[in-house]
């Protein structure tokens, strides 16, 4: 087990425990073990237990956008100090003085990344286990949390005819409906991404003035805005069904929740 494995194992054992936890509970409430819209469901429910642990931090976020409005007329005056001066002495200082006022507001332009920064893992850990599945179902093994059996129910369940450990770019488990996971992926790889630009294009109208967008750094952060979701569109095609649930869910929640927490001007 490498160094990288090790710091995801205990974030896969508690993505496991929840999804087992949850699966466990739907199927006590009279749904189907093996249906795929247990797991479905399991999954979702996953997304909503992390993201509400995660409201505080959203909160924290939503204040420090809020502080870098307020920043902006200052951040303006800054550039307009240093415009056409080019030499390194010059862009040290404006930087430093960047820095100062980032510190004497409480804020930093890295501080709406925290929410996605701890979802990284929890992410990452539902991927390695979701694509750990057919391998060990093949060999009757349990992954994390969840036992042998679970492991072979969640291998062939389904949704819509799509099982959920099948992906566009890895194939579909004998069995599976090519057509159906294409479909389910392409609609929801539609949906995340356009939730997420919705989201990130919100988020940059309400922290940044009229006249910093039309700056050559605000063309940039446009240019950013615009490509991200078609690159993580595009990685859509790696990810098993079951982890673009999640990924959809998750994206829905952060444009919901930023829309909720911060709708005015």
């Amino acid at each position: 087990m490498g160094f990288g494995a090790e710091l995801l194992f205990p974030f896969q054992w508690l993505v496991s425990a929840i999804l087992v936890g949850l699966h466990d509970g739907l199927s006590a409430l009279g749904m189907s073990a093996a249906s795929g819209w247990t797991w479905t469901l399991a999954i979702i429910g996953l997304v909503l237990a992390i993201r509400a642990a995660l409201i505080p931090v959203a909160l924290q976020q939503i204040r420090a956008q809020r502080r870098m409005r307020q920043l902006q007329p200052d951040l303006k005056t800054l550039q307009d100090k240093y415009a056409g001066r080019t030499d390194a002495l010059s862009r040290q200082a404006m930087a430093q003085e960047q820095m100062a006022l980032y510190k004497e507001h409480g804020t930093n332009p890295f501080s709406a990344c925290l929410p996605l920064l701890i979802q990284v893992p929890f992410f990452f850990a539902l991927f390695t286990v979701l694509s750990l599945i057919p391998a060990a179902a093949a060999s009757g093994q349990g992954i994390g949390a969840m036992s042998a059996e679970q492991v072979v129910q969640f291998g062939e369940s389904s949704i819509f005819g799509a099982p959920l450990s099948a992906s566009v770019l890895h194939g579909t488990p004998p069995g599976g409906n090519v057509v159906a996971v294409w479909l389910l992926s392409m609609v929801m790889i539609l949906a995340m991404s356009a939730a997420q630009f919705i989201t990130q294009r919100h988020i940059l109208a309400k922290t940044t003035s009229a006249e910093a967008m039309a700056g050559p750094f605000m063309r940039q952060q446009k240019v950013v805005l615009y490509s991200l979701p078609i690159v993580f569109g595009a990685g859509g095609i790696i990810f098993p069904i079951g982890v673009l649930i999640y990924w959809t869910t998750t994206n829905l929640w952060t444009m919901v929740q930023q829309f909720v927490l911060d709708p005015g001007p």
